[in-house]
């Protein structure tokens, strides 16, 4: 069995969530403006912030056989540099699992020149980012990473939500997006919709017991908003075995009433 990478994932997690604390809010929207529409749409994307693909492969320069690759697969807003920029620093940032330094590189291309520096022959780092929801006035985007080094037995992933503000132009952590002292509502929360997901994966989970004692509940601020939902994504390890990549939690938004803000919530007919 391997041993759960914990530390090396949430550092890179706390690298991550002081770059979207530094972009956020100060406190959440208006709460009596729901952020949400009325009429919810599968993965709503009709209308909102415009993207435009980034898309590029490259390997080091000069190199043959086999060589480093970066792929980028990412996202830009023409118009909007602010979450451009901030989309950009977040994959830079996802890359780094040391605890002990900082990141020497903030940016996707002075990532690329510390790797060209420091990979083997086939090392791999892949940068993706997609719109997993957009309105009028929120963007929620999902930034991915995929790390391969040469000699590994498999390679490292994770993911994190970017929920951002069309309008005040900032991230919103998940202190903007929940109640005032409603995290342990959410965490209750949370865990029931852990318990439908473990029943559901019955036929895989051979003694509950078990299972739950190798892989305990844990709480997550991965929290996304989508036209469903809180959907709660986690990292390989936490949750699950390795084999069952990154696990996705959803609470729907009535589940949610008096824990979400207001402003987080579909209005109420």
């Amino acid at each position: 069995m391997p041993i759960k990478p914990t530390l090396r994932t949430r550092s890179r997690w706390t690298i991550l969530a002081g770059t979207l604390a530094l972009a956020a809010c100060a406190s959440g929207p208006q709460d009596n403006l729901s952020l949400i529409p009325a009429q919810l749409d599968q993965q709503t994307q009709q209308s909102g912030l415009f993207a435009q693909p980034v898309k590029w492969t490259a390997q080091r320069p000069g190199c043959s056989g086999e060589c480093p690759k970066l792929v980028v697969d990412s996202l830009a807003f023409p118009g909007h540099p602010r979450l451009t920029d901030l989309v950009d620093h977040a994959l830079a940032a996802m890359t780094w699992l040391d605890t002990q330094r900082p990141a020497p590189y903030d940016t996707i291309r002075s990532y690329q020149d510390y790797f060209w520096k420091t990979a083997g022959p086939r090392d791999e780092t892949d940068l993706t980012a997609r719109a997993r929801y957009r309105n009028n006035r929120l963007t929620v985007v999902e930034l991915d990473v995929g790390q391969y080094r040469t000699g590994m037995a498999h390679g490292m992933s994770g993911s994190q939500f970017l929920n951002w503000d069309n309008q005040t132009e900032k991230a919103l952590t998940i202190d903007n997006l929940l109640a005032s002292g409603a995290r342990p509502a959410f965490d209750e929360a949370l865990k029931k919709a852990h318990d439908r997901w473990l029943r559901d994966h019955g036929d895989a989970v051979q003694s509950l017991d078990n299972f739950s004692r190798m892989w305990p509940f844990v709480s997550s601020d991965n929290i996304g908003l989508t036209d469903q939902g809180v959907v709660v994504k986690y990292q390989p390890y936490e949750i699950a075995p390795y084999a069952w990549g990154q696990p996705e939690l959803l609470i729907p938004y009535p589940q949610l009433q008096g824990i979400l803000r207001p402003a987080f919530l579909p209005p109420q007919p």
